[in-house]
């Protein structure tokens, strides 16, 4: 699987931007971003495959939402289908599909890959604590993964960290309270360009390891 870069937030593309980047990569870049002559020619001799994201409108029902959970956060999961169906989301669901005991890395991996590769816009992930699968979709590039337990920390992942990936504690949250964050989180729209310049020294941070 080639390494994903995922520098989606910037509006132009130099030849800084791919330092780094090994051959054969994919760049992942917003669908109105500049690339420079230079970056251009860099992006060739390097067989670097160009894929391009749209900025996601808050207010779009038209966004495919992957889903997943274990078996702790399976029977809010199915709460959570119910209430992006009611609100005219369209969902992908990647397990599991009952109570047996699996491994949560899995279906967090699976969510994660999915949004990391433009499958779905965006990735909700319920298990018990919510920790061990935040913890997993980062390690995927390219996705910024909030564990939020109430308004105010999901508003703040998707205005300030531009989070695309939701992780939730099926056993810790009520049904009640996983309505209204993932309602805020869906809702929130990316914040000013300030905050932009900071998740993206996040991406590059994750850029240098990426080898």
């Amino acid at each position: 699987m080639p390494a994903v870069i995922d520098e989606s937030i910037k509006s132009v593309i130099t030849e800084d931007d791919l330092k780094g980047v090994q051959p054969g990569s994919q760049l992942l870049v917003k669908a109105d971003a500049i690339i420079t002559p230079a970056a251009a020619d860099l992006i060739r001799h390097l067989n670097i495959e160009i894929r391009y994201r749209s900025r996601l409108v808050a207010t779009s029902h038209n966004r495919l939402i992957a889903v997943g959970a274990d078996h702790g956060g399976f029977a809010m999961k199915e709460e959570l289908k119910k209430l992006l169906g009611g609100a005219g989301y369209k969902y992908r669901d990647f397990g599991t599909y009952d109570e047996q005991a699996v491994d949560y890395p899995d279906f967090a991996h699976a969510v994660a890959r999915a949004v990391a590769d433009g499958v779905c816009d965006l990735g909700i992930i319920v298990d018990g604590a919510g920790i061990g699968s935040c913890m997993t979709a980062n390690k995927v590039p390219g996705v910024r993964a909030a564990l939020c337990y109430d308004e105010a920390s999901a508003r703040n992942s998707r205005e300030h960290n531009y989070a695309n990936v939701l992780t939730l504690g099926g056993r810790l949250i009520s049904v009640e309270a996983m309505r209204s964050i993932v309602g805020v989180w869906l809702s929130t729209p990316e914040g000013e360009s300030r905050h932009g310049k900071r998740v993206a020294k996040i991406m590059a941070v994750e850029k240098q390891y990426l080898r």
